[in-house]
């Protein structure tokens, strides 16, 4: 069994620095062309960040870990929204954009009651599964939701006159991507088929190793970049991160998983996809409530005092 653990973490080492490396060859590829830093950092680099569920959930799919799959999803939007964001906010107090507050945050808790509402089949499958009908019609909400970010490009008025000094040449770029790529698979393969080996020798069940070890794994790029943007007073990319990898993880992710395989689901995730809801609910009221659309320190150790303590009731369950 150690040398499970061992080759999880080896998974995710693979998984971080194989989304690191796309992101880096993408943005280069894009910059090489004069693509503007708002499109990449709407595009690549939040499909970078996501790229560790989209892989693991693509491999869960296959091998037909249906509590892996909707564990790391519904895990990774709990520990962005409640553990990325508590953590931001304690190091510096976050400020938003209007936009965000009454948009993106309602878009954010929308598409979590979308989710509920096909997982508990009254959507169109009615079988007990996330069918691939429902995931046609959460891709095509995720094309819905592009065309509104482009709308909101098309209406920013600012432009970004800066250039690389040194731009990297084509094969140190496609270098990155295809190491990035091929990083982020062999990461996937690792986590997933290791964590339910763990799981099975210790008795514990695939919807707790995602909901904890595969979430909070796959969510690490979402924690480093929100971190730094938040002790750079960055707010907006710090907030909007965590509610853009929500978005992305729910509509695409989910979907590609359950056109690939239909997820049959596990009503225990009911109550982690209540408190999802919950959570984005509590933000959108602190964000709109008041003079300044701000998440302060206290709010913000609220949102990581009640994940410390879901994440124990989770393990304690088990026990």
């Amino acid at each position: 069994m150690i040398i499970q653990f061992f080759l999880v973490f080896i998974g995710f080492v693979c998984l971080i620095f194989g989304a690191n490396w796309l992101v880096d060859g993408a943005s280069s590829l894009a910059k090489k062309y004069k693509v503007s830093d708002l499109v990449i950092g709407l595009t690549i680099v939040a499909f970078g960040t996501s790229a560790p569920e989209l892989v693991v959930n693509i491999v869960g799919a296959i091998e037909g870990y249906s509590d892996i799959v909707l564990g790391n999803i519904i895990g990774s939007n709990n520990f962005n929204l409640f553990l990325i964001l508590g953590i931001s906010g304690l190091v510096l107090p976050i400020t938003v954009q209007s936009s965000t507050a009454w948009k993106e945050i309602p878009i954010s808790l929308f598409v979590a009651v979308v989710l509920l509402f096909f997982a508990n089949d009254f959507g169109f499958s009615g079988d007990g599964y996330i069918s691939r009908i429902d995931g046609f019609i959460m891709l095509f909400l995720f094309l819905m939701f592009l065309y509104y970010v482009f709308r909101q490009m098309k209406n920013d008025k600012t432009t970004n006159d800066n250039t690389e000094t040194v731009e990297k040449s084509n094969y140190k770029i496609w270098g990155l991507i295809i190491f990035g790529l091929t990083g982020l698979i062999i990461g996937g393969q690792l986590v997933v088929i290791n964590s339910v080996e763990v799981a099975e020798s210790l008795g514990v069940s695939e919807k707790i190793i995602g909901l904890t070890i595969v979430a909070a794994g796959t969510s690490l790029p979402e924690l480093v970049t929100s971190v730094v943007a938040a002790t750079k007073k960055n707010s907006d990319i710090a907030i909007g991160n965590v509610i853009g990898s929500n978005i992305f993880n729910i509509l695409l992710i989910l979907s590609v998983s359950s056109l690939i395989n239909p997820i049959e689901y596990n009503l225990k995730f009911n109550t982690d996809l209540f408190i999802l809801i919950g959570g984005t609910l509590f933000l959108l009221v602190f964000m709109i409530s008041g003079k300044r659309k701000k998440l302060d320190r206290w709010e913000a150790g609220l949102l990581l005092g009640f994940y410390i303590c879901y994440t124990v009731f989770l393990i304690m369950k088990e026990l």
